[in-house]
Parts: C-alpha cells; structure tokens; sequence
C-alpha cells in the first residue's frame, strides 16, 4: 500500500518527447502540418501568414493590427454579425491573432461541423470586404483606448524602449501615434489584404482529432479552389538601430510611481547561446524566486513586481527588464538592477541557485506540453525561425548542463548595464546621474 506520509522520491526530468507533424502540400504549394490525436474531441486549424514590407520607411504601424482585428468583420456575402452568429450557433471559436512577424486566423470546432465552417473561412480569406463602417468604429474605439493609454507611465515607458532599441524605421521599433489613426483608410487595408492573405504566404497547421475527411476538405477548398495570386516579393530584413546606453527621462510632476525598462538587443533562437541566455535571464529576473524579485521587492520593497525577459524576433531578439516603483526609490531601483548585473558578472552563482533554475526551467517546459495544441504551439515556434524539433532536446542538454562559470560566462557576454537602453517615465527624487553600483 502507498505510504502517504512520506514524499515520492525526487526524480530528475529526463529528455522530452515531442510530437512530429505529419507534412503535407496541397497542389497549390500551400504548406500544411498536421498533429493528429484521436482523443482530442476539436480540431484546431491555424492560417498563418507572414507580416511583409517590415521596413518600409513610410508604413503605418496599425495597418497589420487593423486588418487582423478586421479580417472577420464582414465578407462580400456575409456581414460581421452574420459570420459571428454562425461561428457561435456551431459552438466554434474563430480567433484572429496579430505578431510583429505573423498574423494569423485560428478555427476552433468539432469535425462534425466542418463542412459548414471551412467555407466560412474561405469566404474571409478570399473575399474580405473590410467595410468603412466596421473601420470606423475599429478606429473610433481604438483611437479612445490609446488616448487612454497614453497617461500611463508604464505604457510610455515601453513604447519608448521599443523606439531606441530597435529604431523608429522598421515595425519591431516604430510605435502608434494619435494621427496614424487617422491616416489609415480602407483603400490600405485591402492593398495590403490582396498582397498578404494569399497562398504563397500562408503556413496550415492542423491539430487536435484530425480526420481524413477533414483533410480532404481541407485539401479541396484550400489547396484547389484558394488559387495562388501574383508573387509580391518580400523585403529585406529591417534596419535596426539601437540607441546604446541612452537614458530617457520623461517626468510626470504629479506621479507617485515610475516606470522603468532597461535592456537590448540581443541573439534571437537560432543562436546556439540562446537557451543558456534564457537560463541567465531566469536566474536575474524571470521567475519568482529570481534575484531582482528577492532584492527589489522582497528585501527593498521598492514594488511588487519586476521581471526581465529574453524574447525572439524573426530578424533579431531583444532582452528587457521592467518595473514600477515609487519616485522617492526610482534611482536607487536603477542602483540595485546595476548591482545584480554586476554580481552575475563578478561573482559565481552558487550551485544550489542553479540547480533551483534548472529544475524550474524542465518543469516549465514539461508543463507548457499538456495537450496537443501545446505540441503544435511548439513546432509553430521552431517553424517561424525556420528550425527543427531537434531545437528543444538541445534546449534541454544545454539547461542540464549549465554550471556556475557557465553562468558567470553568458553574463559577461550579453548583459552590459552601460549599453542598455533606460528609460523612466515617472519622477527623480532628485535629478542625479544614476551611480555605479557596488558589488560586495
């Protein structure tokens, strides 16, 4: 008999298993990835597209996001209101999703309904009409919600960082202002709609109880009746320009909190440093038993909350640190992130702290594996930086074997406070140059 008074062994977490995608090509070129597992009742079906033209000088930073949220809003045949009570008589979700790099529409529903929805979804794809009234009040409530946004300090603070880590002339750095409302119209949208939802932009992937009738509709209304349309070449990789080591200030007279983001540019996932990067930026600030979270907020009690992240990009990666504190402590929170970088830097991390890493990072990724959407959420990953599965068993080599001074090492190489970008939108206690931090 189970004696439950004593707790179950401590096991270590061995390789993970990750499912492969079946793939396919439709006979118009259309990629398509399938995840079958016959006891998931829905299938999920994901049109993925490329976001092009990401350094066009000119381009206005809500026209992807417009036309994402817009997609779904109304056909040739079918209004807005039409095409929703439809997805919702069937108890479907249709779930229109926008990213720096890719837009796309995802179908949740059941096999059964299929026949019906496909051709829905065609009927978006193909024949969105965009219409003025739908933009309208797209832009009239998105227009109020910025105005709104815009007086938060936190808000301010991260449209800034983007600007001077990446620069204001491509789409990862170039941020709204209250007029690109007004300048888009509909004329855009649709120019943009004809040039980006096409077959030759578009990625399938297919998951969840995936029956071979499904695939054959599929197949039919998406890989013979979707014909391809003119080839529009996409551009370059952006130009992206840091402002290294800037300090911007904006000062708010009645604030009783400070926004602060620290970081930059960085390698992005197909580097092969980018896992123990992950690792590093774990232990700083990426959980809650991280260094900053025990010095800034549980000994200082300057906030309640501050992390930092490592993200990646298509075109490049970007790590960042961010909190809000109280403006009598907005130096001394900058003093003590100096410090702990510095620390990472100088001194080992003992091997006990890396081992409490490395047992929440596998655990994390263990536990980010909990069905089969979650597989194909992974793939998707891996697939939009043009890598294999075979990425993550090296995720997880690389995070079983990180060390002290392999540690140590990745913080020299990537962290340098001085050529990260600062950015407060708050208020000084007292305007002064931020200090060198000492390390004891």
């Amino acid at each position: 008999m189970l004696d439950r008074s004593k707790a179950p062994e401590f096991q270590e977490i061995g390789d993970i298993s990750l499912k492969e995608p079946v793939k396919k090509q439709f006979p118009n070129g259309l990629p398509v990835y399938v995840f079958h597992s016959p006891e998931q009742e829905l299938v999920r079906i994901e049109w993925i597209f490329e976001n092009r033209y990401l350094d066009a000088q000119n381009e206005n930073p809500l026209l992807n996001s417009a036309l994402s949220a817009l997609l779904k809003e109304g056909t040739m045949s079918m209004s807005s209101a039409e095409i929703a009570d439809k997805v919702d008589f069937y108890g479907a979700f249709l779930v229109p999703e926008y990213s720096f790099d890719v837009t796309s529409l995802s179908l949740y529903t059941l096999n059964r309904h299929s026949q019906v929805l496909l051709p829905l979804v065609k009927d978006i794809l193909t024949e969105a009409s965009i219409p003025q009234e739908e933009l309208e009040t797209y832009l009239r409530n998105n227009k109020q919600k910025f105005q709104v946004s815009i007086q938060k300090n936190d808000y301010l603070a991260r449209r800034k960082f983007y600007n001077l880590v990446f620069g204001e002339n491509n789409r990862y750095g170039r941020t709204p202002k209250i007029g690109d409302y007004d300048a888009i119209n509909r004329d855009q949208l649709i120019a943009l709609y004809q040039k980006e939802i096409v077959p030759d932009n578009c990625t399938l992937i297919v998951s969840g109880n995936v029956s071979d009738h499904l695939m054959n509709e599929l197949e039919q209304i998406f890989g013979l009746e979707w014909q391809q349309a003119a080839v529009v070449a996409s551009n370059d990789s952006p130009t992206l320009v840091s402002e290294a080591s800037a300090l911007a200030y904006e000062e708010k007279e009645n604030a009783l909190q400070s926004a602060i983001r620290l970081g930059c540019q960085t390698i992005s996932r197909i580097h092969p440093d980018y896992p123990a990067l992950q690792f590093v930026n774990t232990l700083l600030g990426g959980f809650f038993g991280s260094r900053l979270m025990r010095n800034i907020r549980e000994e200082k009690g300057y906030t309640y909350s501050i992390g930092s992240a490592v993200a990646t990009l298509k075109y490049t990666g970007f790590l960042t640190i961010a909190t809000e504190v109280g403006v009598d402590v907005t130096n001394a929170t900058l003093v003590e992130i100096e410090k702990e970088i510095n620390l990472l830097k100088t001194t080992l991390a003992s091997n006990e702290e890396v081992e409490l890493v490395k047992t929440y990072m596998e655990g994390s990724m263990l536990g980010s594996l909990e069905s089969i959407f979650s597989h194909a959420d992974k793939f998707k990953s891996v697939l939009l930086n043009d890598m294999s599965l075979t990425y993550y068993s090296y995720y997880m080599e690389q995070i079983k074997h990180m060390t002290p001074e392999k540690v140590r090492a990745i913080a020299n190489k990537y962290f340098d406070f001085e050529q990260m970008v600062k950015v407060v939108v708050g208020k000084f206690n007292q305007l002064e140059p931020i200090h060198q931090a000492v390390v004891n």
